[in-house]
């Protein structure tokens, strides 16, 4: 992850942001990265994020959108009881309506179940 400021508009994968499958409980392995995150954000203290859910094309598309909103507030979460405001930190789910790979694929699908925060 980078450590220079932030800029509105960037947008970054957390690449090591794991959960149980059909889950939104973290898990263990995520907490390095989100504390990554976590210093950012207190390096950067004007900068507010939203964090983006997204799962793959698999499933029923009302489900995908809950489990990404749920994903996506679990981070928000996360980072909220690490010291970071509230107010800076929006979460939204999108569901399979933003993918970064193709869902024809294993290695598709695997790109687009992901996490990622946008600097507002």
């Amino acid at each position: 992850m980078k450590t220079k400021p932030l800029e509105k508009g960037q947008n970054i994968v957390l690449k090591n942001v794991f959960f149980e499958t059909n889950s939104f409980d973290l898990k263990k392995e995520s907490y390095v990265e989100l504390n990554k995150l976590v210093s950012i954000l207190k390096n950067n203290p004007n900068s507010k994020v939203e964090i983006g859910g997204h799962t793959d094309n698999r499933g029923a598309k009302a489900l995908n959108d809950k489990l990404s909103s749920n994903r996506a507030k679990a981070v928000r979460d996360y980072l909220v009881t690490k010291g970071i405001k509230g107010n800076r930190l929006t979460s939204k789910g999108y569901g399979s309506s933003k993918p970064i790979g193709s869902n024809d694929t294993e290695e598709g699908r695997a790109q687009n179940r992901r996490t990622e925060f946008k600097v507002l």
